[in-house]
């Protein structure tokens, strides 16, 4: 590893690229050359794969100007030059998130947070405190409810009921394929007993009356879409700005959406031309098996018309293989425990192949869910399948597996022989650990501890020559990167293991030059270079000294933003 006084600096006329700027490489400032920003005694972890670090970083527009040390940037420092002291602390490339529903993201910062209560009775003094704080609204919508807190995992409307009985209430299960509404949402959307369960969904219902629980799996939750109240243009507008502004506060620059619409996509691109987005933005479309070419087509368009811009752009498809392990719906090979069912797949085999290897074909991208170990091998099998069918696209393929709870053993080293990524969410691993309180625990206890040892295998996965990239799926978790990393480096929680513990430098590589190159941006982010866009966080702390040993030691001192200071801790 470098040295941050050893004698190198690194500077640009903003020609240079950060390829042809080599960290061992002294040059003299060009005449003239005076930065905006200057970052002084920092431990820089530039993010490359040497190691490089350093102690200053100059900035000039949104352009990384210099790397190296105070004395060597020194003679970058103009009268008008902003002078921030890290004080010590870590200085590393803005995070990135790869894996986020950012939209619904900002609109639940509005809704009753239930994330991490593990009784029943925290649960429901958390909404009924809410609720009395929202007299006028006509609804009560939460997000965040674990499993374990409910008897058998399944929450009923008789508990909503109990604290809210006058008023549609919903809320979204933590992993955002449940929720759990009172018997005035039954009543609204016309679920009865003689409901059938739609394709892909189950309509819980109690085995002695046949009566529906409250509890709707998967697709069933969208039997209550007709009447809940619309979200509008100026709500998701509000939701975005409000979602920009958080993620800012956790050292986040650049997020990559995992699913999403033409509409969603406009959304985003007046939200760059109004000046509230203040992360850079990689869009995923949205495919099923009803996907047809003339769908392509038009995101065909959608994507010339965005081109490769640096703060929006699209060039990804997302698919879901399958459900989650909590509720039984992901698709594994072998029956959960004390059941005879595997849980199905959302697709055939069939249908898979046929819509990635016509996604491929076009040079798209494909980001598959898939959680379960069947759903897993079948989303590999699609992959390699594809590449057999068609040519390589111009920019490669840089194919992805979102999530990766439970993988078999003999299709980990195939991430690395197919060049698939593994995306995959740390935090994850603290919600199936809750998940498990007695004395119902749906992970691990559903899949037994055989396969849950192999438990998001992230550290295993890379060791057999796999990419990673790491992200939050909020809502689903925080969107604070601080955890993540606290998690990935320690791997303290079960299932899964602390064999699964990362080193810092790959730990905070795996939020900023991995998920940037899993958005084929790693030749203008993810990295501090000369030539690369200045999106930086400043931490307060050596991380790469001192890694963290809770969650909350992870503090973002100051975020910036295209060269321009997005966040500081204490400023409103």
């Amino acid at each position: 590893m470098t040295s941050p006084l050893a004698p190198r600096l690194c500077l640009s006329l903003l020609a240079l690229t950060a390829a042809a700027c080599g960290p061992a490489q002294p040059a003299p400032p060009a005449s003239g050359q005076v930065a905006d920003l200057l970052i002084t005694n920092g431990r820089v972890f530039t993010a490359d794969e040497q190691g490089t670090t350093a102690q200053a970083v100059a900035v000039s527009g949104n352009t990384i100007l210099g790397v190296g040390t105070d004395a060597e940037l020194a003679a970058l420092r103009g009268p008008n030059t902003r002078v921030i002291d890290a004080r010590g602390g870590t200085v590393a490339p803005g995070f990135n998130d790869a894996h986020v529903h950012f939209v619904s993201g900002g609109r639940s910062l509005g809704d009753v947070d239930l994330a991490g209560l593990t009784t029943l009775r925290e649960v429901q003094a958390a909404i009924s405190q809410f609720a009395a704080t929202k007299p006028a609204d006509a609804w009560i919508r939460g997000r965040g409810w674990l499993y374990a807190p409910f008897p058998g995992g399944s929450p009923t409307k008789a508990q909503l009921d109990e604290i809210v009985p006058d008023r549609p209430a919903m809320m979204t299960c933590y992993d955002g394929h449940s929720i759990w509404v009172n018997s005035k949402v039954l009543a609204m959307a016309g679920i009865t007993k003689d409901t059938p369960n739609p394709p892909n969904g189950e309509i819980v219902k109690d085995p002695k009356t046949g009566e529906p629980t409250g509890h709707l799996k998967e697709s069933a939750a969208r039997l209550v879409d007709p009447v809940v109240p619309k979200v509008t243009d100026a709500d998701r507008r509000a939701a975005l700005k409000t979602a920009s502004a958080y993620a800012n506060r956790f050292g986040i620059t650049s997020i990559q959406n995992a699913g999403g619409s033409h509409e969603e996509m406009a959304l985003y691109e007046a939200a760059k031309q109004a000046g509230d987005l203040t992360v850079r933005a990689y869009l995923a479309f949205s495919a099923t098996d009803a996907t047809t070419e003339a769908d392509v087509d038009r995101m065909d368009e959608a994507w010339k018309r965005m081109g490769d811009d640096p703060t929006v752009k699209t060039g990804i498809v997302k698919m879901f293989a399958d459900g989650v392990i909590e509720s039984r719906t992901a698709a594994m090979l072998a029956p959960y425990e004390k059941t005879k069912s595997a849980g199905a797949p959302n697709l055939t085999a069939e249908q898979l192949n046929r819509v990635v290897a016509m996604l491929d074909k076009r040079g798209w991208q494909v980001e598959i869910h898939a959680i379960g170990d069947r759903a897993i091998r079948m989303s590999l099998d699609a992959f390699e399948q594809a590449a057999k069918l068609n040519p390589a696209p111009a920019r490669g393929r840089r194919h992805r597996i979102e999530h990766i709870e439970a993988i078999a053993e003999a299709d980990i080293p195939r991430f690395g022989q197919l060049g698939v990524i593994a995306s995959q969410q740390p935090m994850h691993v603290a919600l199936g650990d809750m998940n498990n309180a007695k004395p119902s625990g749906p992970w691990p206890d559903n899949i037994g501890p055989e396969r849950a040892s192999r438990a998001w295998a992230w550290q295993r996965i890379r060791a057999a020559g796999g990419r990673l990239a790491f992200g939050s799926d909020w809502p689903v978790a925080p969107l604070d990167a601080g955890q993540g990393i606290w998690l990935a480096a320690t791997r303290i929680t079960q299932p899964g293991g602390p064999e699964q513990a990362m080193p810092m430098p790959g730990v905070l590589r795996g939020y900023t030059i991995w998920p940037a190159y899993a958005s084929f941006e790693e030749h203008r982010k993810g990295t501090l270079a000369p030539g690369m866009l200045a999106d930086i966080v400043i931490l307060a702390g050596d991380l790469l000294t001192t890694p963290p040993a809770k969650p909350t030691d992870v503090i973002v001192e100051t975020t910036i933003f295209d060269g321009k200071v997005v966040y500081e801790r204490g400023r409103p």
